[in-house]
């Protein structure tokens, strides 16, 4: 999850309109990736249980 928006990241949906197909674990989310919502880089996320 995004600690500056909130947005989640979902293994399972990816982010395809950002070159990150669906089913790609967060482990392998490159690192220069931003969230879509806000932009926020891969380390603002914190890992939450759904």
């Amino acid at each position: 999850m995004c600690l500056i928006c909130g947005w989640i990241y979902d293994e399972a949906t990816g982010d395809p309109d950002h070159g990150i197909a669906p089913g790609t674990p967060w482990s392998a989310v490159p690192v220069n990736w931003t969230c879509p919502e806000c932009g926020g880089r891969k380390e603002d996320f914190e890992m939450v249980q759904i």
